[in-house]
């Protein structure tokens, strides 16, 4: 069975790809007939800015042109290192030059980091051939990356790794012999691979760190419970990423029983009880701004649109009790109540806050479509930034046809109002836009 050593490099470090045909994921960037293909056939690197998310592969993809050139290859991270360091590179680079007639390839990590004097530091030697920049960067270059310098890179876009891409990878490294955690022959338990991409969000990075942490925790269990399946579950990967589930105090039980029964009186309209849960706690001792923290929530999960006046309400008795202390304030946060209690109900905003965190969960960090990103800056206008964006006041009852959500998820619909109190105004005010909105759709259509 392989053992795993302290010295030994983390599972993310001995997975890395050493070729293109080892690296997964970039295909817009590593396709045939793309610009990195005729890079590597050429031999001649240009500057380069590699923008991407955490662990979409911008240093391994540094790495691996580099070993396409003759050209000494330098690794420089901007958060350990200075000005200093860069000028003993300069001088290497000189002496390589001078002596051997080689190229170097200055890669620096984490590029955003430096600032504008530091950046002016090995602009010159940009600009005079002394060594090819590929700096990285999780950051809008544009902003971060001063404009002469930026003028003479090509800026390579890295996308987040896609589901499948981060399968591939997370199943080579648990199955890989060499490298990886083959030698343990575990397994993923049924949907773990689904939950550890999910967590990964788009960065392999992450995910191969959660997966050799999991792995152990899945071997300790194996060890210190004899069992014998193999496998890695849902249980180690959620312990191995650190994502609990918050719970209540048992020890508070008539604490959450009061506040629970009162917040359940507001639900049915019962005014009644909702004052007598009310006065409950409050001759119980219970902190009165709690109160008021649950009313303000109340009035958004229970009430939402179809009483936009119930958040005011509960917002101005919070500041009342602040004001008047009690037993003077008591009474604003009962007129409060009263109010929740008799205001009509819709928690449509209740339902549309989880459909839209579930959805995210299961998409990860989609990007925002390019019409709708601002474009301040010329690299920015060359990328497609804002293309094809509609101003809404231009339009026709300030009406325009054009996706609002990321392509992967386009048509779908988090917010269904109910036919009750404002929300009846909100639902007949959305079906009629929808039906303009279609109407001019089919007269541009024929």
């Amino acid at each position: 069975m392989q053992k795993t050593t302290n010295s030994q490099p983390p599972l993310a470090e001995r997975m890395r790809p050493q070729s293109l045909q080892e690296f997964i994921g970039q295909e817009k960037l590593l396709g045939k007939g793309k610009l990195l293909e005729s890079m590597l056939g050429s031999g001649i690197l240009p500057s380069l800015i590699l923008w991407g998310p955490p662990g979409t592969g911008k240093t391994t993809l540094a790495r691996i042109l580099a070993r396409s050139t003759a050209a000494d290859f330098v690794y420089f991270s901007a958060v350990l290192s200075g000005v200093k360091e860069v000028r003993k590179i300069v001088e290497q680079a000189e002496k390589l030059r001078d002596t051997e007639n080689r190229g170097t390839i200055f890669f620096i990590d984490e590029i955003h980091r430096f600032n504008k004097s530091q950046q002016d530091a090995f602009l010159p030697h940009v600009e005079n051939g002394l060594f090819t920049l590929i700096g990285a960067t999780t950051e809008n270059p544009s902003f971060q990356v001063i404009a002469p310098l930026l003028s003479r890179c090509r800026v390579l876009v890295l996308s987040p790794l896609s589901t499948e891409n981060l399968k591939t990878i997370l199943q080579k490294a648990l199955f890989d012999r060499n490298h990886g955690l083959g030698g343990h022959e575990l397994t993923f338990a049924e949907n773990s691979i689904e939950l550890l991409v999910a967590l990964a969000d788009g960065d392999a990075r992450k995910g191969l760190n959660t997966l050799e942490i999991a792995a152990t925790i899945a071997l300790h269990r194996l060890k210190v419970k004899g069992e014998h399946e193999r496998i890695i579950t849902l249980e180690d990967i959620k312990e191995a990423s650190q994502q609990t589930v918050l719970r209540y105090d048992k020890g508070g039980e008539e604490h959450y029983n009061l506040i629970s029964a009162l917040h359940k009186s507001l639900r049915d309209s019962d005014p009644d009880g909702s004052l007598y849960w009310f006065y409950r706690m409050l001759e119980s001792g219970e902190d009165p701004l709690y109160i008021c923290r649950r009313l303000i929530r109340f009035a958004s999960e229970d009430i939402g649109l179809a009483d936009p006046q119930a958040l005011i309400h509960t917002i101005s008795c919070r500041d009342a009790y602040h004001s008047l202390g009690l037993p003077e304030g008591g009474l604003a946060i009962a007129q409060a109540v009263v109010y929740l209690a008799t205001a009509p109900k819709s928690n449509s905003l209740y339902q549309s806050e989880k459909v839209v965190k579930k959805t995210i969960d299961r998409s990860g960090s989609l990007p925002v479509p390019l019409h709708l990103r601002n474009a301040p800056t010329a690299l920015m206008k060359k990328l497609d930034y804002g293309k094809g964006y509609q101003y809404a006041h231009n339009a026709e009852q300030t009406l325009v046809s054009q996706e609002h959500l990321p392509q992967e998820l386009k048509g779908e619909r988090f917010y269904s109002p109910t036919t009750r109190g404002y929300e009846a105004l909100i639902k007949d005010r959305l079906e009629k836009w929808r039906v303009i909105l279609q109407q001019r759709k089919n007269n541009a259509e024929i």
